[in-house]
């Protein structure tokens, strides 16, 4: 009977030391696994607001993209606007079309879609100056067609046969325009190789004679850059005003290509103020009414750096 009761009681001591052990290693389990659930739902939760942070920067990163995209469509709008303007500024915006058949010479003006332009300012009371040369530069002519139709004009002059340059001296209202030379041919004339070009010699006076009117003209400088007062003394007893001048200046480069058309600088007195951008020789013709025929002055200057 000791035997037994000392085996129960052994038994009984081995089961509560178990069970003891068994409840501490639950317990101890248990709280590993939650500090362990704890950790991971921290880790989550970590996880799940650097997920929402990087959505958020995800969704700032789109909102700024749509925004610098949009701001560049704005740009490019802009820029091709700016390009827009750009091109009233680098050149003409009219096309000029010189045609001479053999009664007429006529005139097309059209913008670069090919619509005629037709809303044209007066000038020195005319809507369109046509002045024309020969490719020496030795003939001028200083006609006003007139208008005919929509963007066209009609002259009935006739030209020896030859090689000419039309520059058309317009004002549009709503378009950029740069009087530029109009080569046209008149006729069939013999093609001589050794007459095209030009052959200018600057003069060595400038005094002029033309139908027994006399000119006599003053340079203030022939400097390339410098501010140029070109004076005339003439009759004036018989002077009138020509186009509302006293006086006109057509002045074209020794090329036929760089074309000036000056004004008095006031009402009284036929003095004229330009600017010779570049060195070279030039041709200057100054037209004045005198006993009510106008008359063409020729002068050829030369001017330097």
């Amino acid at each position: 009977m000791r035997k037994w009761a000392i085996a129960g009681m052994l038994y009984v001591t081995i089961v509560i030391v178990g069970f003891q052990a068994y409840d501490k290693w639950f317990a101890d389990e248990k709280s590993t696994t939650a500090q362990a659930g704890m950790q991971d739902m921290g880790k989550m939760k970590n996880k799940d607001k650097k997920d929402n942070m990087e959505t958020m920067e995800d969704m700032g990163s789109s909102d700024h993209g749509s925004e610098a995209a949009e701001t560049g469509a704005h740009g490019e709008e802009g820029s091709h606007g700016h390009d827009g303007g750009s091109s009233h500024s680098d050149g003409s915006q009219v096309n000029a079309f010189v045609y001479n058949d053999k009664d007429n010479i006529k005139i097309y003006l059209k913008d670069k879609a090919g619509n005629p332009i037709d809303d044209l300012e007066v000038n020195h009371e005319k809507i369109l100056h046509l002045i024309i040369v020969d490719e020496q530069l030795q003939k001028y002519y200083h006609l006003h067609p007139e208008r005919t139709g929509k963007g066209e004009f009609t002259i009935g002059k006739l030209l020896p046969e030859g090689y000419y340059k039309a520059f058309i001296d317009i004002k549009p209202k709503s378009h950029a325009y740069a009087v530029e030379p109009v080569p046209f041919v008149v006729g069939s004339p013999v093609v001589n190789t050794a007459a095209h070009g030009h052959s200018l010699v600057p003069d060595t006076g400038f005094t002029k004679i033309v139908d027994g009117e006399k000119v006599t003209m003053t340079v203030s400088s022939f400097k390339a850059g410098e501010n140029v007062k070109l004076s005339f003394d003439l009759d004036r007893t018989n002077l009138t005003p020509y186009l509302g001048a006293m006086g006109h200046v057509v002045i074209l480069d020794e090329y036929g290509k760089k074309f000036l058309h000056v004004h008095p600088s006031n009402d009284t007195e036929p003095i004229f103020e330009t600017t010779f951008s570049k060195p070279g020789i030039y041709k200057i013709w100054a037209e004045f009414q005198q006993n009510g025929k106008v008359r063409a002055f020729p002068f050829v200057i030369e001017v330097t750096e």
